[in-house]
């Protein structure tokens, strides 16, 4: 009992204080990003030493290293800071008449060609509510999901969803885009394998689209050669103006795009160019805020009455 008594009398600064240490690597970089002086930083990590009654950090010439009791501090204590954040941004929230925020993960997919009229409808008939919106690869939308840093997420189906609750949120297709008068331009669908020749301007890995890519290439027996990854839509369809190599990417996502950049789209005549994209929420009960948001962003007439906004 002593220690957890110890521990009770931590301050968030000496707590931030730790968190800074194993980020710089430095006690006196460290010291600058808490506002202390080098002295009171000093005896600060002392006397947390002092009361979890192990070294939290390894002094030498270049700094700090990190004992495995100072990870786990740093981790836990990291935690703890951010939640004392969320705390006060709450707080804040309540006194603004802002009863719940709901923290959504959503793709570039959901967020380009979907989202946002929807989420300004949604904000103006739930004014209580405060959607927090991050945009993520679908891999780590998932993954956000199932660690508990989302409350509701919206991705391209293909990875695991064991443990998640799913519905289906809206429907995409995606397409090949191509530089102006490039030899594969036509109006015809195309199988994907009679593109596999052309160098590839994708997404970074983990995004869905990248994921169907590998799998039709591996089913095909060939290579998909990647010549670069980006993070965007907008950075893709840059590099395929400039005639780097080819893409697949959602046709509506990239509509706006077509006539100022000069590019052109192809169907894709296979079946996994057809694609859902899905609304989830962790397994098990859910806070009524996160189900009526789910509601809404599953109705099929959601898109609709957005649109006519």
């Amino acid at each position: 009992m002593s220690a957890l008594f110890n521990l009770a009398r931590f301050d968030l600064v000496s707590i931030r204080l730790v968190v800074d240490c194993v980020q710089h690597g430095s006690l006196s970089a460290a010291a600058r990003a808490s506002h202390l002086a080098l002295a009171a930083a000093s005896r600060r990590i002392r006397d947390l030493e002092d009361a979890v009654r192990e070294p939290l950090f390894e002094r030498h010439g270049r700094g700090l290293r990190p004992t495995p009791a100072g990870r786990v501090f740093a981790r836990h204590g990291l935690g703890l800071l951010q939640g004392m954040e969320q705390l006060a941004g709450e707080l804040s929230d309540l006194r603004q008449g802002i009863a719940r925020r709901i923290r959504l993960s959503a793709n570039s997919a959901a967020i380009n060609e979907f989202l946002p009229p929807l989420l300004a409808r949604y904000a103006r008939q739930a004014r209580q509510v405060r959607i927090e919106l991050e945009e993520q690869l679908s891999t780590g939308v998932v993954m956000a999901l199932r660690e508990g840093r989302a409350d509701v997420g919206v991705f391209a189906e293909g990875p695991d969803t064991e443990g998640l609750q799913c519905r289906v949120f809206r429907h995409d297709q995606l397409v090949l885009v191509l530089p102006q008068g490039h030899s594969l331009a036509g109006r015809g669908a195309l199988p994907f394998a009679d593109a596999l020749d052309e160098d590839w301007i994708t997404l970074s890995d983990g995004a869905a689209v990248v994921l169907r890519q590998q799998q039709a290439a591996l089913a095909a027996g060939r290579p998909l050669r990647i010549r670069m990854q980006v993070r965007s839509f907008d950075a893709v369809c840059h590099l395929v103006s400039s005639g780097l190599g080819i893409a697949v990417l959602p046709r509506n996502a990239v509509r706006p795009l077509l006539a100022p950049m000069k590019l052109r789209v192809r169907p894709l005549s296979d079946e996994w160019a057809s694609r859902d994209l899905l609304v989830a929420t962790r397994a098990g009960a859910v806070e009524p805020a996160v189900g009526e948001l789910v509601d809404f962003l599953a109705s099929p007439g959601a898109e609709a009455r957005a649109k006519k906004v």
